[in-house]
């Protein structure tokens, strides 16, 4: 081992001697320089190595070529560099090889290789490195991709771009995103060379002399991709997806025809052909550029109109939910877009209001647009059909909480008589697990709308709930309610009552010993009743708990001598991490910063 060491050591030398001589370095640097590449290269060859060591060496290398840049940028010395960083290169290299071969999973140890020699490496390394990757990784199509853009664009060579493409679909025959990118190489490498075909005209060089073939050039192979992918993956999504690369080209007219054509086609039930098509309308070619407001809004609301068109000849043949999502997805973006004609907008919301009716009739509506349509109503000031939606929507999505909830939302705000009804049929038709916000929601409602005794009636059947969330929840709401409604005395009652009957939460325990601290004279007994009571239930998770009864004893109705105690029990109770922020928290606070 000790051989080896000395051997690369050796190799180290003359580069350092270089770096002394030119003034790159001091000799005492040197010396260090030398002393940590010693320790370095003999971590390297233990027994048991490790990838960490390596990855260190690396970083320690990089750090000694960026000083070297910096030195000689300094002192304007540009010499060398064949005797000075290049050794510096091959020896990095070697020891990210070294590293590659023994931990040849580690695609990140590879990509940092590939980002060091993309930085200060030859091209002909990059390329040794990118195949040497690709041997070991082969069902990464990311790392074909990203292979192939660097063959492109940092060696040039759209040949051997065009070969690793090719390979990796005979590993990847279905990848969306290698024939895309493979796509998109090809009109990339089409507009290169019409670029330099361009420049030698204007530089009045004859072109005949050089080999451009017009069928490249106006991106035949990028049509051959084309065919080939549209054969292996039949998507209306993927098939999209290649026309918007195509349409970044001012060349590709003929090749986006060519893709617009066969997916009408053979696209014709599906919806995002559709949406497509009637989305195009938009960027259509309309009359001459009117300079009024009201000429412009004219245009586009005519254009959005001949998107409705195309919307609705879909729907004839393809009567989808999906499809009416596209429609109202639209139609609701075009409602959302300022503008300053009111008559524009007016039109817009029309539009709207009835394509979600011509949904809605349909029974294809999805959920989800429901609140847009009753958010749209309510803006209206169109409260009976507000009401009317609302209650259609819960009837259509019985099960659905979160339908239950914005409905009776919409109810409770226009004070419809219609909302005590539905709560109740809401909590007959949800999931009982699920079904907290709807209790929480009636709690609020029932608090501010319905008579006590009715209040008190629904409070005691949501304490007696089966589901703890909702148990815990209401026992909240009925403590808040109860000290509204009676004051201390029927706080406490209800406090009293309930206290030992699980499950609790904290926040019930801090209402009551917030509700104690708001009298003129709270009883510090029952402040250690309630955290006490607390305690128990959550002594082991919540150092907060312990910090405020500590602080309570502290205050002005509690005894001091307490708190050593309550220390005590605190550090013996809490659990895990808790323990340690305690006793931060407890510190701060005895040395007055907390």
């Amino acid at each position: 081992m000790a051989d080896l060491v000395q051997q690369r050591l050796e190799d180290i030398i003359p580069t350092l001697e270089q770096l002394e001589r030119v003034g790159l370095v001091t000799n005492k640097e040197v010396k260090s320089m030398l002393k940590r590449s010693t320790a370095l290269e003999y971590k390297l060859q233990r027994t048991v190595q490790s990838k960490d060591d390596f990855i260190t060496f690396i970083q320690y290398e990089i750090n000694v070529l960026e000083l070297i840049k910096k030195r000689r940028s300094r002192i304007g010395y540009h010499f060398k560099r064949e005797e000075i960083e290049f050794p510096i290169i091959h020896r990095i290299n070697s020891i990210f090889r070294r590293a590659e071969t023994k931990w040849q999973e580690d695609v990140q140890l590879w990509l940092s290789h590939v980002a060091f020699l993309k930085k200060w490496g030859t091209k002909g390394q990059l390329s040794k490195v990118l195949s040497s990757m690709l041997a070991i990784h082969p069902d990464k199509p990311a790392l074909w991709i990203m292979a192939a853009k660097c063959e492109m664009e940092d060696r040039n060579s759209s040949e051997s771009a065009r070969h690793l493409f090719l390979r990796a679909l005979r590993f990847h025959p279905q990848n969306k995103k290698v024939y895309q990118e493979y796509f998109r190489m090809e009109l990339m490498h089409a507009e290169k060379l019409r670029k330099q075909q361009e420049e030698m005209k204007q530089a009045k060089i004859d072109v005949e002399e050089y080999n451009f073939v017009p069928e490249i050039l106006s991106g035949k192979l990028a049509e051959v991709v084309y065919r080939d992918a549209a054969q292996k993956i039949k998507e209306a999504e993927f098939i999209l997806s290649l026309l918007q690369i195509a349409a970044i080209f001012d060349f590709t007219k003929a090749l986006q025809d060519t893709i617009l054509q066969d997916l009408q086609s053979q696209y014709v039930d599906d919806c995002l052909m559709w949406d497509f098509m009637a989305k195009r309308e938009l960027a259509a070619a309309g009359a001459s550029e009117l300079q009024s407001a009201k000429g412009r809004a004219f245009e586009i609301d005519r254009r959005e109109e001949r998107c409705c068109v195309v919307y609705e000849e879909a729907l004839k043949s393809l009567n989808t939910e999906a499809m009416w999502t596209c429609y109202v997805t639209f139609c609701l973006e075009r409602y959302k877009r300022k503008t300053n004609i009111s008559e524009l907008k007016e039109k817009r919301k029309k539009r709207l209001l009835r394509v979600l009716q011509s949904a809605h009739d349909a029974k294809l509506l999805q959920e989800t647009y429901y609140n847009n349509w009753l958010q749209v109503l309510l803006s209206s000031g169109d409260t009976v059909s507000a009401t009317q939606i609302a209650i259609t929507a819960t009837q259509r999505f019985s099960q659905s909480v979160e339908m239950w909830r914005f409905s009776l939302q919409t109810l409770v705000h226009l004070e419809s008589t219609e909302a005590g009804h539905l709560f109740q049929e809401a909590l007959k038709h949800v999931n009982p697990k699920e079904s907290l916000p709807l209790w929480q929601l009636q709690a609020d409602w029932s608090m501010i709308s319905q008579k006590p005794e009715d209040t008190e009636t629904f409070f005691q059947k949501g304490l007696l709930s089966p589901v703890p969330a909702v148990s815990s929840a209401m026992k909240e709401k009925y403590l808040e309610w109860s000290y509204k409604t009676g004051g201390y005395k029927r706080a406490r009652k209800a406090f009293t009552s309930l206290h030992e009957h699980r499950p609790f939460t904290k926040a019930f325990f801090m209402k009551m010993i917030e509700i104690e601290k708001e009298q003129e004279t709270p009883k510090m007994s029952n402040l250690r009743d309630y955290y006490e009571r607390a305690l128990r239930e959550f002594s082991s998770s919540d150092e907060d708990l312990w910090m405020n009864y500590i602080k309570e004893e502290l205050g002005r109705h509690g005894n001091p001598e307490n708190c050593g105690k309550l220390h005590w029990r605190a550090v013996k109770s809490l659990e895990g991490e808790s323990v340690e922020r305690f006793t931060t928290k407890y510190t701060l606070l005895q040395t007055g910063h907390m």
